[in-house]
């Protein structure tokens, strides 16, 4: 059998994704002169939107190597150098971020409420003592540390598990096994590491929005929604490459355990989500519930079908065992839930951003709101901003392809891999 082992990124895709991203650019730029309120809140929050969810897709690849790398697992093997690509995106999320940042610094957005020095002034009439008492967290300085810095950090593992992945390749001796074990003790280092700065960068990045707001499950339930969004892009991806002949030995084996972590992971974000919105409801804290009343008056469409395009879909077309060997239906639930966890981030994120804005602009207007389509419910930019992130991310996944051969051989479980059965 001719075995295609390297990926040629042909001039008809790059065209695709180029004229997509440039849709997306035009979009965004759109976003940014429309600016009813004065702050580009529309820009900001969609900039922010989407640097989050495609950084945070990379970060679930490597963390899942990491799981895989650990726990000796060989299943994933063949196609492993698809989530190397993607973690390798990192880099890209850490410029993404870096400008978020350098924003907070220069106070050139309003996505954050606890940026505005005003609030922390006792001698405002905008003093805000739940805000000036989170101060020692919510400050540039953490923002940078726990954002960009640990970024960095994560892209600093990535860079080494890939290092030994690539090693393994050039081995003269296939019992030589030193890199292996190299990356065992990387990828169990990183593990812990990555768990804790990940809430912590959660924490700044996504939950500070909402900064009267806290939630001791809202890390774990955003790096579900990653996970699954991860899941999706890599089903996608293969069934891609598989169409123009390239990973012959990815069967439906693989796309079967894809699958099962596509539906066992949609439960698990939906557990969380629960868990979440019912200890909150049964508490009934004012300080918890704030951000669950907002959504669920003002947002009734985003909040409702968060939960059927998240849960009820992926439940029930996943349900039945042959629904996941069926590359029809795994690409449609993947595009279906992909989208799905992008309405997630932007129920996350909007309307915490519309708080704050409103407050900005009234207190430099005399009281006036002022209204920002777009904010309340995806509008056609939102739609074509993600379409040209996407297209970015795939880009840059398919540029990475070309850099390595697709089949890890070196690996010490590839034969394992290669003709697995479930």
């Amino acid at each position: 059998m001719d075995i295609k082992m390297n990926y040629t990124f042909d001039g008809r895709l790059k065209t695709v994704l180029l004229v997509l991203m440039g849709l997306g650019a035009i979009c965004l730029a759109a976003s940014f002169f429309h600016n009813p309120d004065g702050y580009h809140s529309r820009f900001w929050s969609n900039f922010l939107h989407n640097s989050l969810f495609f950084t945070g897709i990379a970060l679930m690849s490597t963390f899942f190597l990491a799981v895989c790398i650990t726990a000796y697992a060989g299943w994933h093997v063949v196609f492993k150098r698809v989530w190397e690509a993607f973690g390798q995106f990192l880099l890209i999320g850490l410029i993404l971020m870096g400008i978020i940042t350098v924003g907070v610094w220069l106070h050139a957005h309003h996505l954050y409420h606890w940026t505005d020095a005003a609030s922390l002034d006792p001698s405002s009439d905008i003093f805000d003592p739940i805000l000036k008492h989170k101060s020692a967290l919510l400050n540039p300085m953490m923002y940078t540390i726990l954002g960009v810095g640990m970024c960095a950090v994560w892209l600093l593992f990535h860079s080494r598990l890939r290092k030994f992945s690539l090693a393994e390749d050039k081995k003269s001796d296939p019992s030589d096994f030193s890199a292996f074990r190299k990356s065992k003790v990387w990828a169990a280092v990183f593990l812990p590491i990555a768990g804790f700065t990940s809430a912590g960068a959660i924490w700044l990045w996504l939950m500070s929005v909402d900064a009267h707001w806290y939630s001791t499950l809202f890390a774990w339930y955003t790096g579900a929604s990653w996970f699954v969004s991860m899941i999706c892009v890599t089903i996608l991806v293969l069934l891609y490459l598989k169409s123009r002949g390239y990973y012959e030995f990815v069967n439906m084996e693989h796309f079967h355990d894809l699958g099962k972590f596509l539906f066992a992971f949609s439960i698990f974000w939906t557990y969380l989500w629960f868990s979440q919105f019912m200890l909150i409801w049964y508490g009934n804290v004012g300080e918890e519930t704030i951000y669950f009343r907002e959504r669920y008056d003002n947002y009734p469409v985003l909040f409702y079908g968060n939960l059927l395009i998240n849960f009820v879909f992926p439940f029930f077309v996943l349900m039945r065992n042959d629904t996941k060997r069926k590359t029809g239906t795994l690409i449609l639930v993947s595009l279906v839930v992909l989208f799905g966890h992008w309405w997630d981030f932007f129920l996350m994120i909007k309307p915490g951003v519309v708080h704050t804005a409103h407050e900005a602009y009234a207190h430099a207007h005399e009281g006036a709101h002022v209204a920002i389509k777009g904010m309340s419910f995806p509008g056609l930019l939102e739609i074509g901003i993600f379409i040209g992130f996407l297209a970015g991310f795939l880009f840059f996944i398919f540029s990475r392809l070309t850099k390595a051969p697709l089949i890890a051989k070196g690996d010490p479980y590839i034969q394992e891999s290669l003709h697995h059965h479930t």
